[in-house]
């Protein structure tokens, strides 16, 4: 008879996710792991596997529930350039006033962990390129509204706001000055207008 789980995987899954993201892969023990996450050392291999397998499943955990998701706010009928404009400076704020500094999980593993380890690499290259994807998108929906100049390259805009987003999360992690991220949002954001 097999025997019942004495804890909440999905708990012990967004403590271990919230620990990676607070401290990182390489200083976050297996004993960190066990302490936070409130289950015993074999429970943790025989859920998730190693410490490397609990790490992808955490980054991928991350992607499932950030909210609001960057896709479902840039996908919302209507004006499409003031989301993009909510996107931008929700990062600028989430970054700026976070006094933990965690920054975003997907961009502190592309930092820490490539190019050397190939499943984290895959995670954080599909990651960056549906974020690109719903932004080119978005962005070709607000062209043929009107509210992007026909000269505009919506794809490479896209991928311009991808990079500012991703610098706005890396300086997140170090003490921000608000308005330097502030003004980042606002100068990418003017790229937009005609």
């Amino acid at each position: 008879m097999a025997r019942t789980k004495e804890f909440d995987p999905e708990k012990a899954l967004d403590a271990a996710m919230e620990l990676f993201w607070r401290q990182g892969y390489t200083a976050t023990s297996m004993a960190d792991l066990t302490e936070h996450m409130g289950i015993a050392k074999a429970s943790l291999y025989a859920t998730f596997g190693s410490k490397h397998d609990l790490y992808v499943k955490a980054l991928r955990r991350y992607l499932q529930t950030r909210d609001p998701s960057p896709i479902a706010l840039l996908s919302r009928p209507g004006p499409v350039l003031p989301a993009v404009a909510a996107l931008v400076n929700q990062y600028a704020e989430e970054s700026a006033c976070d006094p933990q500094r965690r920054g975003c999980l997907i961009v502190n593993s592309a930092t820490e962990l490539l190019p050397g380890d190939g499943a984290v690499a895959r995670i954080v290259e599909s990651a960056l390129d549906s974020l690109e994807v719903a932004l080119t998108a978005a962005l070709t929906r607000a062209q043929a509204q009107g509210e992007l100049p026909a000269d505009k390259d919506p794809q490479a805009l896209a991928r311009f706001i991808v990079v500012v987003l991703q610098g706005i999360r890396v300086l997140g992690r170090t003490h921000p000055h608000p308005e330097r991220l502030r003004d980042a949002a606002r100068q990418a954001l003017q790229v937009l207008e005609a």
